[in-house]
């Protein structure tokens, strides 16, 4: 291209290629590129002419050449499908009337932070530095799908509204960042895909707001993050699904507002996770789905449970803040899959550590009751009667309890009226308490039930000593035998 076919505005842009040196067409500093699409021609660019001199543009000896243009309006596509760039790109504050396509390119670096543009077509794209979207905002999608970066991704604060697309409108799909994906502050309406991605360093999502009410917000199965996922304050409308995920840092979702009703808001499945932090923020709309995952330290707090959980499977090291168990239970009631027993253990397990053993007794306590619930009516029923008497060998004293109310009812019984000896020259001296201890415990004799028979109601209430002695001491060796097993 000769330099006599372009434009005062675009020679000016040539000229400043060769040195470097930085192009500004803006009337202020705070100008909004939204209304690019007025500017007139001594502000527009043709996007043939930026390509032209990114693919064979002057250059002068001793200096570093580079796109440096601020304030322009680009019309025309900006095709660099499968260029090699070897220079700098930076268009910032520009109006693109045309989604620039960067299909499998190569490039040095690329700004185009503050810009507005319909789209952009950038999968399979590599970068060898950074990738700036700061403040970009996008009325399409924006395509990076199996990108490459050796530095970080900048999407912070930029709006992404693309009304007509028909899949996500943020592709990062098997990308690969070798340093950050940093996106405080994104806004987006539409699904976001980061499936089998995979960031160096850290995922910053703190502030975001993702809208997709009918569908995923985020999809990042199988994401892979060196660090840790920073979220705290995040607002999302619709599915956050981290299936398969691995973040050996932090999912830290402290504040976060999650909402997807009648489905699932948080996914957080077949993860591997060394600490996830839910709490502090709006109850969750929507199911929240942990199963078989495994995480150090799960920090949840009861107020942000959803109705519906699912659990199962699910593996944690602490769990924290603590909080009694009565706090704790109602999640594990809220259980989708039922009644799961490996969540009970694990919320014992988790107390015992602490050494908070009187709360491990009631997880234990309420896992036999949420059994019992499971049982035939017989089952319930003998249930029921462990319980009554010892809590299932977890309330030892209220054994005693029961066996010291009857023997304060058999001894005063008795005692009032006591029973004819069956041979009085050889019956020993009657003794209504020993004579009740012998009816109530099946095992030790003091000789006194075999010395006198009782008549009448009182012969009936032998028998039903007799048999609530027996009930009691098989619930108790049955208690103890299971809470001996568990320790």
């Amino acid at each position: 291209m000769e330099i006599n076919d372009l434009t005062p505005a675009e020679a000016r842009v040539w000229r400043a290629f060769a040195t470097g040196e930085a192009v500004d067409f803006r009337a202020s500093p705070d100008e909004d590129a939204a209304g690019g699409g007025s500017w007139g021609p001594e502000r527009t660019v043709r996007a043939r002419v930026l390509r032209a001199l990114l693919l064979a543009g002057p250059q002068r000896e001793g200096e570093t050449a580079s796109l440096s243009v601020a304030g322009a309006r680009v019309t025309g596509p900006l095709e660099l499908q499968y260029a090699t760039v070897d220079h700098p790109v930076r268009l910032r504050h520009c109006h693109f009337d045309d989604v620039p396509r960067l299909y499998a390119a190569r490039l040095r670096e690329l700004n185009l932070s503050e810009s507005v543009l319909p789209g952009l077509v950038s999968h399979a794209v590599r970068v060898d530095g950074v990738l700036r979207l700061t403040r970009t905002r996008f009325g399409g999608t924006v395509r990076l799908g199996g990108a490459e970066i050796t530095g970080s991704l900048y999407l912070e604060s930029a709006r992404i509204h693309a009304p007509d697309a028909e899949g996500p409108v943020l592709q990062l799909n098997q990308a690969v960042l070798g340093a950050d994906l940093w996106a405080p502050g994104l806004r987006t309406r539409g699904q976001v895909r980061l499936t089998g991605a995979s960031v160096s360093g850290t995922l910053n999502l703190r502030d975001a707001e993702l809208d997709a009410p009918d569908g995923t917000a985020l999809d990042a199965q199988s994401l892979v993050v060196g660090s840790g996922v920073g979220a705290s304050c995040l607002r999302a409308r619709g599915r956050l699904d981290f299936r398969g995920a691995r973040i050996p840092g932090t999912l830290d979702l402290l504040h976060a507002s999650l909402s997807r009703p009648g489905g699932t808001a948080l996914r957080a499945s077949s993860c591997v996770i060394g600490e996830l932090w839910l709490r502090r923020g709006d109850r969750v709309v929507g199911a929240l789905n942990l199963r078989r995952s495994q995480i150090d330290i799960l920090t949840l707090g009861p107020e942000m449970l959803p109705d519906e959980v699912y659990l199962s499977d699910l593996t944690f090291t602490a769990l924290a803040p603590h909080e009694p168990a009565e706090r704790r239970l109602p999640m594990l009631e809220r259980d989708g899959d039922g009644y799961v027993p490996y969540a009970y253990e694990q919320l014992t397990a988790a107390y015992r550590r602490t050494g908070d053993d009187d709360a491990a007794r009631r997880v234990q306590l309420a896992k036999q009751r949420r059994h019992r619930r499971t049982l035939p009516w017989y089952g319930r029923a003998w249930g029921l009667l462990q319980d009554a008497a010892v809590g299932y060998g977890f309330r030892p004293l209220r054994a005693g309890g029961w066996l010291l109310s009857l023997l304060a009812i058999g001894s005063v019984t008795y005692g009032l009226r006591p029973p004819p000896p069956l041979k009085p020259a050889e019956s020993p001296d009657f003794d209504p308490v020993f004579y009740t201890l012998d009816l109530l415990l099946p095992v030790i004799s003091f000789g006194q039930e075999n010395a006198f028979a009782p008549e009448g109601g009182y012969q009936t209430l032998s028998y039903v000593l007799i048999v609530m002695g027996w009930i009691l001491a098989t619930t108790v060796v049955a208690g103890v035998t299971r809470t001996v097993s568990r320790q």
